[in-house]
């Protein structure tokens, strides 16, 4: 498969000075980075956004992610590899990439699960990686932008 076009082209120059500032914001809530990482992974498999799950996991396994944590990420809701936190982290990142698949797209008690875990600034931080890894997601998507050729 070829790109469609490279992204950032100079039309969107702004943009990704624009996605930056998004994610210093968000990886300056509080939340534990690792957390923040599983989000962005399990988000962007959903997508099947190549680019981003090379890069999730990259950055998984620079911070010394086991490969259990990161190759179980797809299934984690049946493995011990994640704590209560990540847990209810990566719940949110499901119902919240997948809006459309049911009427109620975010459930209360996917919330509160998460709510329990996490103050108002991390829950924001959470809430904004999601978003943002979304936007990734779909201009990858749409342009066709390929994951490097080898590790």
């Amino acid at each position: 498969m070829q790109a469609r076009m490279e992204f950032p082209n100079e039309m969107l120059a702004d943009t990704a000075k624009a996605i930056n500032l998004l994610y210093k914001t968000a990886h300056s809530s509080g939340v534990d980075p690792k957390v923040l990482e599983l989000v962005h992974l399990r988000a962007s498999q959903i997508n099947g956004c190549g680019p981003c799950v090379d890069a999730g996991a990259r950055a998984m396994r620079k911070a010394g992610e086991s490969d259990e944590r990161m190759l179980s990420v797809p299934a984690w809701r049946e493995t011990p590899y994640y704590s209560e936190p990540e847990r209810a982290a990566l719940n949110l990142a499901e119902y919240a990439t997948r809006l459309a698949d049911r009427p109620d797209a975010v459930p209360d008690e996917v919330w509160d699960e998460a709510a329990k875990h996490f103050d108002v600034n991390e829950l924001s931080g959470v809430i904004l990686w999601i978003a943002v890894t979304n936007l990734f997601n779909r201009l990858n998507v749409t342009t066709r932008t390929q994951a490097p050729q080898a590790w």
